[in-house]
Parts: C-alpha cells; structure tokens; sequence
C-alpha cells in the first residue's frame, strides 16, 4: 500500500510548480478584499479605523500561525501543513462569500490569517525543497515573484470584477474558493521530501528562529524587509482610498489598479534582476524604492495621478529588486530541516512592517487627514529604504560554511539539498552566479 501511494505522488518538478501556483493562490486572495473595503464601507459603514482593523486582525492571526505552525512542516512534512491550510482558506473565502457585516469580514480575515501563516513556511521550504539542484536560483525566485504576483493579480482581478462584474461583493470569492478545493486536492499528491521528524509538539511553542550561520545575514536584511513591506502596507490597506479621496478617482478598477502596479512591478523586477548579486539588488532596490516613494509623495501634494503610478512603479520595481535579494541573501544559509523555521522568521519581520504601521496610519486619518498620514508614512518608509540601502552596501557579511547533517558527514559528502561550501561561502558574501 505505501509503495502504491509513493508512485501516485506528483513529479518533482511539477509538485515545484504546484507550491509556486498555491503561493500565487494565498497572495491573490489575501490582497483581493482591498478594492472591496470601498464597497463595504458604502454598505455597511464602518470608519477607516476599522478598516485597517480589518487588516490588523488578518496580519495578526497571520502572525501567530507562523509563530507557532511556521516550523511544523520541518517535522511533519510540508503536505499535510499545506493541505490543511488549503481547506482553512477554503473557509475563509465561504465566510466573505457569506458575509453580512463587520463581524464575518473580521472571522473571514482571521481564519485567512492563519491559513496564510501556516501555507508560508511550508511553500517557501518546499520550494527549496523541490528546486531543480540545490544551488538553483528558481526557489528564492518564485518565493518573491509568486508573492509579488498574486497580490498583484488579487488587486486587478477583483477591480475588474467589482466594476464590471455581476454580484461584486461575491463573484470573486466564489472563483477563489473553487481555486483552493482544486488545489487542496492535487496538494494530497504532493511529493514531500521531508519524513516525520520527532519534535512537532515542541515546534508549536511560539518562537522565531534563526540558524546561528544566517544570523548576521538576517540582521543586515532587516531593514530591507522592513522597508518593502511597509510601503506594501500602505497601499493594501490605504492604497484605493487614497485613489479616491486624495486623487479624486472612484472607479473600483482604479483602487485595484494602484495596488497591482506596486506588485506588478515588484514581479517584473524579481523576473528581469534575478541573475544580480544579492548585495547589489538589496542596495540598488532599497535606493529605487525610495526615490519611487519620493514621488508618489509629491504627487499627492499636487495631486497628479499621472506621477502618482510612475512613483508607484518605481517603488514597486525597488520593492521586487530589495525583497528578492533579502531572500536570497538568506535561503542558502539554513539546512532543510531549518528552512520552514528560517522563512517563517523572514515573514514575522516583513508582515510586522506589512501591519503594525498600516494600522497606526488607519487610526491616524480621522484625527489628521489621510493626505497628511500618508505623508508622515511615505517618508518614514523613505528613510528606512535609505538605511537600508546604506546598510547593504556597506556591511559585508563572512563567509559562512553550513555543517554538514550528521548522517552525510559520516559518509564524507555534504547534506542532501545544501548548498557545497563554495556556494554557501559566495551566497553569503553576496556574489553572483552561486544560485541562491
């Protein structure tokens, strides 16, 4: 029976492909709700204020998924963390399908919340896991583009459907549901290389780890993280009422539109920059996105939309640039059985930066202007992306050598999917052409 089930069990590269699409899948429906606040406030009426509480408790349940189910798939296995994270999300979507008022939007976001942060450490492990040779490039590739993707599509699609489409507060939520059954059921067919480890009750006491070897890497891409996460923060949670009461445009297209350009761009600058040294696309994307920021400010002060989505692109194409060589910095510098805890530590950081400044904006507008909250925001972000440019530039990280796991020193040859010594030693040092 066991033999039978391992020979109905996906190809490699195509269970690959899979975890990439569910990425694009959770990302997609964690950023389709955006053009729909307008809608929901006009029907039920809510303040900003409980917008972005809306948003708060998605981040938060987010939060405590990765904290305490982030590592879970380093002893389980990635596939039953994943699938059920596909039937929660699953339920999320029933819920906006369903909902009534304030309260279903605040269960919805909280079960998509956990599903997120539970999906997260297990695709972005398991995309390392099942990347086409260990020094490839294409895991910590589609890590970024597959996020930054999704949030785009997300966005636009549900602008669209808001627009133009029947039932606007219910079509989309309808597809994303029929999404997440189709790929809950191929997940169950998912190759897993990771086998039940002892340890999985334990893994569940809340915590953020750091393999001791990547450490300094992370620490020097904190503040990228933290840079390209708040400026996403600002335009999931703000991004359509800003088009609207700033900008004076009502179109629900143009509110997913805004927020598509940040992530599309972010997705074309993953594509076109990912053969650039790690140091280089953190310096050079932390400088972009702060001078795309810059813009986008002063075109608020006009107004002019036109410089408002040219300073948006620029600080999406920054964001793309940044993101993906934080990540990259970091993935060949943990052992698989520490990947889903390493990535679920990357993902704390980046969606504190995503929430905690978004919800201090939303209970900022009532008392000072959204205009005037989203300039003390944008020039926040400004000064970090600098910092963080300065810091990639400047701080060079050592060599660093991960040990072998116990069973393959024995045998004299280094630990299945890591990375040789030369490639760990070039990944940390920030060259090109090491793959990671």
């Amino acid at each position: 029976m066991h033999t039978h089930r391992r020979e109905r069990r996906l190809p490699r590269p195509v269970g690959f492909w899979l975890l990439a699409a569910t990425l694009l899948a959770f990302l997609a429906a964690s950023s389709a709700p955006s053009p729909l606040y307008v809608v929901y406030q006009h029907q039920w009426g809510f303040s900003p204020t409980v917008l972005t509480e809306v948003f708060a408790v998605y981040v938060l349940a987010l939060l405590v998924a990765l904290l305490s189910v982030g590592g879970l798939s380093d002893h389980v296995g990635r596939r039953p963390v994943l699938l059920a994270a596909l039937v929660v999300e699953a339920a999320a979507m029933v819920v906006f399908l369903t909902a009534g008022g304030v309260g279903a939007l605040f269960l919805a976001r909280i079960l998509q919340g956990v599903a997120t942060g539970a999906a997260a450490g297990a695709i972005s492990a398991g995309l390392i896991d099942l990347q086409p040779s260990p020094t490839s490039a294409l895991g910590s590739l589609l890590n970024t583009l597959a996020s930054a993707t999704g949030l785009a599509v997300g966005a636009l699609g549900a602008g669209l459907l808001v627009e133009y489409g029947p039932a606007p507060t219910h079509l989309v939520f309808v597809l994303l549901t029929a999404v997440f059954v189709v790929l809950a059921a191929l997940v169950l067919y998912l190759p897993d290389p990771v086998s039940p480890r002892p340890g999985a009750w334990a893994s569940l006491r809340p915590r953020a780890a750091v393999p001791a070897q990547a450490r300094r890497a992370f620490l020097v891409a904190t503040p990228c993280l933290v840079a390209t996460w708040a400026i996403g923060g600002l335009y999931l949670a703000l991004g359509p009422s800003l088009t609207a009461g700033v900008l004076h445009l009502s179109s629900h297209l143009v509110g997913g539109l805004v927020v598509a350009t940040l992530f599309g761009a972010a997705a074309v600058a993953s594509l076109l920059l990912r053969g650039v040294a790690p140091r280089r696309m953190m310096t050079g994307g932390s400088a972009m996105l702060a001078v795309g920021t810059g813009l986008t400010l002063l075109a608020l002060a006009g107004p002019s939309t036109a410089l408002f989505f040219v300073g948006t692109a620029l600080a999406g194409l920054g964001f793309g640039a940044a993101f993906l060589g934080a990540f990259r910095s970091l993935a060949a510098l943990a052992r698989p059985p520490e990947r889903a805890e390493l990535f679920a530590s990357l993902y704390v950081v980046s969606y504190l930066a995503l929430s905690v400044p978004a919800v201090v904006a939303g209970f900022a507008v009532p008392d000072f202007g959204l205009h005037s909250t989203a300039t003390v925001y944008g020039s926040v972000v400004v000064l970090l992306a600098l910092l963080s440019a300065v810091s990639a530039a400047l701080v060079r990280r050592p060599a660093v050598v991960i040990p072998a796991a116990p069973e393959a020193a024995s045998a004299g040859e280094p630990a299945a999917g890591l990375p040789t010594v030369p490639a760990a030693t070039s990944a940390a040092a920030g060259e090109p052409g090491t793959g990671v």
